[in-house]
This record gives structure tokens, C-alpha cells and sequence, in this order.
């Protein structure tokens, strides 16, 4: 079995992701990436080419995945992928949002913790995206806020006992506010983002988390990243 430290980037070509990617490269890493389309930095490449049913994306990226990591474990697992729709009850796109929400961070999530049952190391580290908002009512992002409770959710039952995952491991989820990314920019143009969160603290704090055990919280903790006057901090549910 290589040496060499392994990771996993669930939804490694997005901002975040590939962010996380660039970083544990950066640190002499392997990095696989699982995502729609393909990152060019990362070592190996799982591609997800069916979004219509859960129990075949599973089946796709499990099977990707045993290939390229060729009986090797995984250090950690990054789960990252997601992205944000709004509205409310009456809001004509409700169920269409709100479908999107599900595949992008529950679908994503459950295969994460799946992958992590199977391929993860003893005392490995798997991450979850939650979202602060979701700790409150979000009803103007009724899909979103949904969803992220949901992946809450699947953090504190994969760090309960008889959870699934390998021995000694941690589960743990991050809880942004707003993340710096350029699509953000774009869209919010006129927003404060000394409030925003840098992708670089995120990916720096996986990678802490994932090459010193003692710097992780508790398994099974939501940590909200609070950012006020481009100062970073950690809030641990």
C-alpha cells in the first residue's frame, strides 16, 4: 500500500473543491476528484455521468472510485458539492428547487458516507457541507435549509454507535454563512464580503483536521465558520 496520503474531493471542480484539490496537492497528497466534469490537477478523476437515480450514481461512483484507488484506503473524505436555490411554499419553482437541493447535498452526502464506510482508514476524517441558516426556519429557501438540516442530520447519526463508519473515525460537518466564491461575487456585487468566508480558511481547516486528530472537534459536531471583518472564526454545535 502507498504512503503517500490519499484524499477524496466529493465535488472536487467547484469553487470550494477545486480549492481543496489545489491545497492537498499543494501539501504532496493524492487527490482523487469525484464531480460532473473533470479537474486536471487532481490524480485521479471519478466522473458522475448519471444525476437520475441515487441508487445508480452510488453504483457509478463506487465503481469509479475501486478502480483508481486499486485496494488502497483514504485518509479523508471531503465532501463539498452543493449549491443554493431559494423560495418559499408558493414560489413556482418550490419543487424544482427543491429536488435540485436534495440531489446536490443529501445525494451527495449519503454516497460520501457510504464511500467513507468502505474506503475510509481507522481514524480517518469524513467532512459534510452543512449551512448555519439551517439551524433556523429558512423560509425563503425552504429546499436549501431542508436539505442542509438533512445533511446535519447524517453527521450526528455517523457519529453514533453502530453509525458505519471505520474505527476511531470522525465525521464532521462545516457550516458556512457565505463562502467567497467568484459566482457569489458575481450575484452579490454590492455585499459586504468582509463577512464572507475564504475558500483558503476552509480548505486549510480540512487539512488540519485531516493531518492532526487532535485539532478535530468532537466527531459528530457542526463547526459554524463566522466571519466578521475578514477575521475567521469557529463555532462548534
Amino acid at each position: 500500500m502507498s504512503a503517500q496520503r490519499k484524499v477524496l474531493v466529493y465535488g472536487g471542480k467547484g469553487a470550494l473543491g477545486s480549492t481543496c484539490v489545489q491545497f492537498f496537492k499543494n501539501n504532496n497528497w493524492w487527490v482523487s476528484s469525484v464531480d460532473l466534469a473533470h479537474n486536471d490537477e487532481a490524480n485521479a478523476n471519478v466522473l458522475i455521468s448519471n444525476s437520475d437515480s441515487l441508487v445508480a450514481q452510488e453504483a457509478e461512483v463506487i465503481d469509479g472510485l475501486s478502480k483508481v484507488l486499486i485496494g488502497d484506503k483514504l485518509d479523508a473524505i471531503i465532501c463539498v458539492a452543493g449549491g443554493w436555490a431559494g423560495g418559499s411554499a408558493a414560489n413556482k419553482d418550490f419543487i424544482k428547487n427543491s429536488e435540485l437541493m436534495i440531489r446536490q447535498s443529501v445525494w451527495s452526502s449519503l454516497i460520501a458516507a457510504k464511500l467513507a464506510s468502505k474506503f475510509l482508514k481507522e481514524e480517518g476524517l469524513l467532512t459534510l457541507t452543512g449551512a448555519k441558516a439551517a439551524l433556523d426556519p429558512t423560509p425563503g429557501m425552504i429546499g436549501y435549509g431542508m436539505s442542509k438540516a438533512a445533511v446535519h442530520h447524517l453527521v450526528s447519526s455517523l457519529s453514533a454507535e453502530k453509525g458505519g463508519l471505520p474505527k476511531n473515525s470522525s465525521v464532521l460537518a462545516v457550516l458556512p454563512i457565505t463562502l467567497d466564491t467568484p459566482m457569489n461575487r458575481k450575484f452579490m456585487a454590492n455585499a459586504d464580503f468582509s463577512t464572507w468566508t475564504p475558500l483558503s480558511f476552509v480548505a486549510d481547516l480540512f487539512y488540519k483536521w485531516s493531518t492532526e486528530v487532535s485539532t478535530r472537534p468532537k466527531s459528530g459536531s457542526l463547526v459554524q465558520l463566522v466571519t466578521e471583518k475578514s477575521q475567521t472564526i469557529t463555532k462548534i454545535n
